[in-house]
């Protein structure tokens, strides 16, 4: 009887508990989904019947006339926003309210993803940022191109042997674990000054750490999910996203590196080296230029991150910096090059008119391929900034709130504004901004017409975020556009595209990962170009 009694009790203060926790929308007339205890609205996801961008595109719909709609991640109550004004408050003119990322990973208990650009907060967040940004301008970028093309070659001449020797003159491939590949082997040079070639030498250490680290595959989006929502207990039971052993190699890695360019006195132009520049504090914020030199979808850097800083950072904060570099360039820039080459295989017209800007360039230039011509090639940008809209690689942004903020009234009929408190989070689905047809006619329709210079300037920039908005964008978007049009020319100078039996049409979305990945594969099939 003692136990029942205890049971019950229990059981009574969990559905207290819980009521209160889903009733924190209902004083102000903020409409939401109706949440499974627990869970939230997570379930679909949970149960991998719906991906997650798919669940923003569905609560985004279902609300069509509100400025904000709430949403559940089991039992953290957060906002999404759907009004263009009040993203540019949260993101820029009111950005001191909304200053940090939810926490992802712990950095007491796991320090070298933790203490990463995208993870640290406040005036931390702010001081790396000042520290990093010397290192991703045009100017920066420019001197890693030939370690791009260095790789593009490597995989050219792995995929003609490959066509060459297949008995039907071409092969069909899974684009996306290409040109993961491509991007790990980017990555290798650029960051860490190391040669590889993961085309041939398939299971290589960097590779397959990469592939580890950056593959949300279903446990990691449970633990992503737990960290986020029941931190405490995720930090009692000392639980991280990544495995020791996962750990110790990037920290090895950046280490060894560092310690051996300082013993020989090695200088390269790669992001270890501006890392190590910037711990002396020799990085300074010297570029004043538009961002017409590197593509319609490149970010501004905002005043944060041009200030100078005399902060002194612990090698670990530099380790971290690195990490994040391959993770993001790793998973993040493959999305997008394997879904440029999808939708260019269902869009031979596009292909045929990317080709002729491609030729046209080798014969104006000579051959001659560098920073400046590739940001030269008007249609290529067009085709990358549609690609990044119809697939953005990041479906959605999130924010922190630091100090409880006004967010208005949800709707006209409401009679109350909506107070948000310091500790709860904002969502900005790009995924449906992106797809929505007040924002962009058809949609679904891959358009690269969009970003012609007679119609760009229809697009709000406030709703085209494929790397964010505000100081806290993405700091990587000239280096990440940058070699998703490298390795396109040089891929489309020799390889002509088209889709294979096994191409998904119409695309959909793998329900297995929390990335954005066709199901079944990206299939594609390539044949030598005439």
């Amino acid at each position: 009887m003692f136990f029942w009694i205890w049971l019950v009790a229990l059981l009574a203060a969990l559905a207290l508990y819980l009521r209160r926790v889903y009733s924190r929308f209902d004083g102000c007339g903020v409409k939401y989904l109706k949440p499974v205890p627990l869970l939230g609205n997570m379930t679909r996801v949970l149960f991998r019947t719906e991906h997650f961008a798919d669940l923003l595109d569905r609560i985004y719909n279902e609300f069509p006339d509100e400025k904000f709609v709430g949403r559940f991640e089991f039992l953290n109550a957060m906002v999404m926003i759907k009004d263009v004004e009040l993203i540019k408050k949260i993101t820029i003119k009111d950005f001191e309210h909304f200053l940090d990322h939810r926490t992802m990973v712990d950095d007491k208990t796991d320090p070298l993803f933790g203490r990463n650009l995208f993870s640290l907060k406040g005036q931390e967040w702010k001081d790396m940022r000042s520290t990093l940004s010397p290192a991703f301008t045009s100017s920066k970028m420019k001197l890693m191109v030939p370690f791009m093309v260095e790789v593009g070659n490597q995989m050219i001449d792995t995929l003609k042997k490959k066509i060459e020797d297949s008995s039907s003159n071409y092969i069909d491939i899974d684009s996306k674990d290409m040109t993961t590949r491509y991007a790990n082997d980017v990555i290798a040079t650029c960051a860490f000054g190391l040669k590889v070639d993961s085309m041939v030498e398939e299971n290589n250490d960097f590779y397959v750490m990469g592939r580890t680290a950056s593959t949300f595959n279903f446990r990691q989006i449970l633990m992503f999910f737990a960290m986020t929502n029941i931190p405490s207990i995720m930090k009692l039971f000392n639980l991280t996203l990544f495995t020791e052993t996962t750990k110790h190699f990037f920290k090895s890695l950046v280490m060894n590196t560092m310690s051996e360019r300082e013993q020989n006195n090695i200088i390269r132009p790669d992001m270890i080296h501006l890392l190590m520049e910037a711990k002396k504090g020799k990085l300074k914020y010297e570029e004043k230029v538009s961002n017409s030199d590197a593509g319609f979808a490149t970010v501004e850097e905002s005043n944060i991150g041009t200030k100078s800083i005399d902060r002194v950072w612990k090698d670990e904060d530099l380790i971290a910096q690195a990490i994040l570099f391959f993770i993001a360039g790793f998973e993040t820039v493959s999305a997008a090059m394997s879904f440029s080459l999808h939708e260019l295989a269902l869009n031979p017209e596009i292909q045929d008119k990317l080709i002729a800007e491609i030729k046209e360039n080798e014969l104006k230039n000579g051959g001659k391929f560098d920073y400046n011509s590739i940001q030269n090639l008007t249609y290529m940008d067009m085709v990358v900034s549609e690609v990044l809209r119809l697939w953005p690689p990041a479906i959605g942004l999130d924010r922190m709130c630091v100090k409880d903020y006004n967010l208005g009234r949800p709707n006209e009929k409401a009679t109350k504004d909506y107070i948000i408190r310091k500790g709860e989070g904002v969502m900005i689905p790009t995924w449906p901004f992106h797809r929505d047809p007040k924002f962009f006619p058809n949609p679904l329709k891959f358009d690269p017409e969009r970003f012609s210079e007679e119609n760009k300037h229809k697009i709000n920039p406030l709703i085209y975020m494929p790397f964010g908005l505000g100081p806290r964008n993405c700091i990587g978007s000239r280096f990440a556009l940058c070699e998703v049009k490298v390795m396109l020319y040089q891929l489309l100078q020799h390889i002509e595209v088209s889709p294979s039996p096994k191409t998904c049409i119409p695309t959909e979305l793998s329900r297995e990962t929390f990335n954005i990945r066709i199901k079944g594969g990206h299939w594609v099939r390539f044949k030598l170009r005439e």
